[in-house]
Parts: C-alpha cells; sequence; structure tokens
C-alpha cells in the first residue's frame, strides 16, 4: 500500500473519532451545567480546559458561555479541531482513498460530512445541543458500522483502526490528567461532592457511565473511576484497551509487511505501563505524571507509524 493511501485512511478515523470525543465532552458539560448552575462559566471552562483548546478559544472569546463554547468546539472553521473542521478532513482523506474503501464506508463518511454540514451551518440554540450532539455521535457509529460489516480485516483496517485507539486513548488520557489538575479549584475539595461530581461527568464524557455502574461495585470516587478508564480491559475506551488494539493492528501490519517494526515495540512497551498495574501504584507514582508520560508515548508513537509507513512521501 502506498504510505499516502495508508496516512489518509488513518487521519480518517482519527478526525471520526475526535469529531465523537468533542460531541460526548459538550454533552457531559452541558448535563454537569444543567444539574449544577451555581456557576456553569466554571462548568464550560472546564470543557474548554479538557479540550486542551483554551488559548485558541481566549483568543476569540472572553467570557464561557454554553452559546461561545459550542460554537467554537462544533463549527468554527478556523478551529482545527471543531467538529465541522475534523469531518471535513475526514471526508476529504476518504476522498483521497476512495479505492480503498468498500462503497458503505464511502457513503457512511460523505453522508456524515453532508448531515453535520448542514446541521451545523447555524448557531446551535442550547434547547437543540442533545440533539445535534445524538446526531455527531449516531453518524460516527454509522461509519465504524460500515467499517466494521464490510471492510476486509487486512491492512486497510488496520490503519483504519489504529486512527481510532490511537486518538480514543489520547482522549481519555488528556480528560483524566486535565480533571485532576485543572478542573478542581483546590486541593481541599479532593473526595468531596464537587470533586465525585466532577469525575462522574469525566465518565459521562467517554460514555462510561452506565458501563462503570455493570463492572464496579464501589462509588464515584476519584480511585475507581481511574481503575476503570485506565486499567479496565474491558471498557473499550479504557487506556489498557486502546493500547491492546493498538498493539493488535500493528502486530498485524508487521506480519503483513515483514521486518522490524519500532512502532510495534513501542506499542507493547506503553500496554506494559497499563497491564496488570494496580491503580495504587499509579497514584504513588503521580497521576499527572502517569498520564504525561502515556501522552509522550502516544504522540511518540504516531510519529513513528507515519514514519515507518511513510504517510509523507
Amino acid at each position: 500500500m502506498l504510505g499516502k493511501t495508508a496516512g489518509g485512511l488513518y487521519w480518517m478515523f482519527r478526525g471520526l473519532e475526535r469529531a465523537e470525543n468533542t460531541a460526548r465532552l459538550i454533552e457531559a458539560g452541558f448535563r454537569i451545567a444543567l444539574t449544577r448552575s451555581s456557576d456553569p462559566t466554571s462548568d464550560w471552562q472546564s470543557v474548554i480546559v479538557t479540550s486542551a483548546q483554551q488559548g485558541a478559544y481566549l483568543a476569540q472569546y472572553d467570557t464561557y458561555t454554553s452559546q461561545n463554547v459550542c460554537d467554537f468546539l462544533l463549527r468554527e472553521p478556523s478551529n482545527p479541531s471543531s467538529v465541522l473542521s475534523v469531518v471535513k478532513a475526514a471526508r476529504d482523506n476518504a476522498r483521497l482513498v476512495r479505492t480503498a474503501l468498500t462503497t458503505e464506508v464511502w457513503c457512511a463518511v460523505n453522508e456524515t460530512w453532508m448531515v453535520l454540514t448542514e446541521l451545523l451551518k447555524k448557531p446551535i440554540a442550547e434547547e437543540d445541543v442533545p440533539q445535534t450532539l445524538e446526531a455527531i455521535r449516531q453518524q460516527s457509529a454509522l461509519v465504524r458500522g460500515a467499517l466494521h460489516g464490510t471492510m476486509l480485516r487486512n491492512d486497510i483496517y488496520n490503519f483504519c483502526r489504529l486512527g481510532t485507539f490511537i486518538e480514543r486513548a489520547d482522549s481519555t488520557a488528556r480528560i483524566i490528567d486535565v480533571k485532576y489538575h485543572a478542573l478542581l479549584p483546590s486541593p481541599s475539595f479532593v473526595g468531596s461532592r464537587l470533586d465525585n461530581v466532577q469525575w462522574e461527568m469525566v465518565l459521562r464524557s467517554v460514555s462510561g457511565h452506565r458501563s462503570f455502574r455493570h463492572a464496579v461495585e464501589g462509588e464515584y470516587n476519584a480511585a475507581n473511576i481511574v481503575q476503570f478508564l485506565m486499567l479496565d480491559a474491558r471498557f473499550p475506551r479504557s487506556l489498557a484497551f486502546c493500547a491492546a488494539a493498538i498493539v493488535e493492528n500493528l502486530d498485524l501490519l508487521a506480519q503483513d509487511y515483514g521486518g522490524e517494526s519500532r512502532s510495534l515495540a513501542a506499542a507493547q512497551a506503553m500496554l506494559g505501563r497499563c497491564a496488570g498495574r494496580d491503580v495504587s501504584s499509579i497514584f504513588e507514582e503521580g497521576l499527572h505524571e502517569y498520564t504525561t508520560q502515556i501522552l509522550r508515548d502516544l504522540t511518540m508513537l504516531g510519529a513513528m507509524i507515519e514514519q515507518q509507513y511513510r504517510f509523507i512521501q
């Protein structure tokens, strides 16, 4: 496969995953702002901080409101990480690699772009935010279903899945790290009701609220939620699950292309930092230090994959 095609597949699915993650993050912030309305400005600020776009946001807005945050994260054309921007980029990549995709996958990506372009052409009224976010999630699920249901399990499929899981792991790690350091107003709030409510928001932002209740007998607190989101390999958005999926797909690519795979070795090392760990050892190491290292690993791994498979030629 040409490196340019591999890169198009990889980045197409990174973009689609980012769009879905952004929608889930906004939904969590929207829910918290509605149910705990004493400080909605802080709630919406936390959404921007968690998305790692505070600098770009403040260059355009001086207040944190639901309208401003939703416009910036959903439809702002100058924001390369807005849903509208990443979906357009995903569709452009899909056109680039059209012959590598089944008709169903291409049509699903193209439909997603058309639906969301129409949906996001005007500012979203606050009462329409839930329906808009649901549409983004549904379109993402449509593409994912077409991929799973119609694509051969070959190198094309593996590059698509790599993009998904690297983006998903990055999102989960970033959400946990920013929550721990930025969303809580003071260390004295650790373990408080406010702290637990915000950890619950983290769960909702990765659609893990119901799964957590099924998988964990304990209460909503930092230790239980970090254990679930980082180390529980049953949950498809946990770091452990994503790391295992990255290793699996890189291993299959290594078998297809032969030779030594530096990216596979790096992914296996990252998986080793997630598998067989106890959450207490992560807190002893330092949650910020641990998530920062994971984010560095993911950045390094992404660069290694691009170089090894010659995405840019």
